[in-house]
């Protein structure tokens, strides 16, 4: 692993908290995601089904996790599946995780090979009422077309007992992944503590004719050399009229003279995310009209941030930042007061300069699981990320900071990555 050891506390303190809220003599079974193909016999990077991940800490394909809490025997009621160390894998592809690593990762005591998952299910399902199966259920695009390994345990466990009951992980898994523990907080804040890092060496290599794949090296080179798994998300790095595309990420423009750019990117640490987005001046300084639209982004973070608390739902706040972007935009001189009193309220006016929601979970995915119609609880971490996005002027702005939230408020995870106006142009000119 790149990272350092996580707690094993972790991940028992998450079992534990997972196999209370299975209703009796049940099974859970969760399964690794698949190592996806690319092209002829190579692979795309592996990244772990984030529920499996929660619950146990291992980071390998061709891994599932057994959960039978009534289990007569006590060993059986945590059982992982890995696969098989061998002469041949230790060749071709090195040295998988042995038996005892797992153990020590997990915290799970009875650790077997892949290969004898089935003989050991159908002694547990013949004793099991109930059959709790995982799947992304979180997932916002259609995969209609993708055939997952939780899709093929699902299909072979209905096939195989196709009397049992059936339920599901996620409704469990969003239900607890929210609240993060002081472990998981202290990853977050390693994520953003590297996202800090990228973010100044990034700084030092902006000047005019620069591209923006160029800055987008700079971050995976702190990433890496700090130990993260990977780019949180494909990071978009949008200079001038780029940034007025909210999901731009082909990085391939010339930062010219005169332009501003918008830096959205993540770090993914022990599989844990930051989420920032900073805005900087091509030339080393805000133009008269860039800085009035940065002061008033700016503003709206500052000010829509405090509606981040405890008892608060997301579309009450939601709703507060829509008013202080209008007010906003107002004095940008963008809309008019007499354009909101005649508006579509299911299109209003602010809509064209502002078009997206602007906090979600954050912690093992980007966008986090966890339903919106849940208040805000202390222990969530959430981003906040308004903007506003001026085609015709060629100017996209948007700031974004993660906040943990406490028992009356937040705190600012972000806080050490620089985003006044004075400190992002002394650092561009003072490199």
């Amino acid at each position: 692993m790149r990272y350092d050891s996580i707690p094993v506390s972790l991940f028992e303190n998450n079992r534990k908290r997972f196999v209370e809220k299975l209703q009796n003599n049940s099974l859970a079974i969760l399964t690794s995601n698949d190592v996806m193909p690319n092209n002829a016999d190579d692979v795309m990077g592996f990244a772990q089904n984030n529920d499996l991940f929660y619950l146990c800490g291992i980071e390998q394909d061709e891994t599932i996790l057994v959960l039978y809490p009534d289990a007569f025997k006590e060993e059986n009621q945590a059982i992982l599946f890995v696969k098989e160390v061998s002469e041949h894998t230790l060749i071709w592809d090195g040295d998988f995780l042995t038996k005892e690593k797992v153990s020590a990762i997990s915290g799970i005591k009875n650790v077997k090979w892949i290969h004898e998952f089935e003989k050991n299910i159908q002694l547990f399902a013949f004793e099991a009422d109930k059959i709790y199966l995982g799947h992304n259920e979180h997932i916002k695009r259609v995969t209609t077309e993708m055939n997952t390994r939780q899709d093929r345990m699902i299909q072979w466990c209905k096939q195989k007992y196709p009397l049992h009951q059936y339920d599901r992980v996620a409704k469990i898994t969003r239900e607890l992944r929210p609240i993060k523990s002081d472990e998981e907080v202290a990853l977050i804040r390693k994520a953003v503590s590297i996202s800090v890092k990228g973010f100044k060496s990034l700084l030092k290599a902006v000047k005019p004719d620069v591209k923006e794949y160029e800055l987008e090296a700079e971050l995976a080179y702190q990433y890496i050399k700090n130990g993260g798994n990977r780019h949180a998300f494909k990071p978009i790095i949008a200079s001038g009229k780029n940034a007025c595309a909210l999901h731009y990420n082909t990085n391939d423009s010339v930062c010219k003279e005169g332009e501003m750019i918008l830096i959205d990117f993540g770090v993914c640490y022990a599989n844990y995310n930051s989420d920032t987005t900073r805005c900087v001046p091509v030339n080393g300084k805000f133009s008269a009209r860039q800085k009035e639209v940065y002061e008033s982004v700016l503003h709206c973070l500052k000010e829509g941030s405090k509606f981040l608390k405890p008892g608060i739902l997301s579309k009450d706040y939601e709703l507060q930042m829509a008013k202080l972007i209008e007010a906003e935009l107002i004095k940008l001189r963008l809309i008019s007061p007499e354009e909101i009193a005649n508006q579509d309220p299911q299109n209003p006016a602010y809509k064209k300069y502002f078009m997206h929601g602007t906090a979600h979970h954050l912690g093992l995915d980007v966008h986090d699981v966890g339903l919106y119609s849940r208040p805000f609880e202390k222990g969530m971490v959430l981003t906040c990320e308004p903007g506003i996005y001026i085609r015709e002027e060629g100017i996209g702005c948007r700031l974004e900071n993660d906040y943990l939230l406490t028992e009356d408020g937040n705190i600012n995870l972000s806080e050490e990555m620089p985003i006044e106006i004075k400190d992002i142009e002394h650092l561009l000119n003072n490199k």
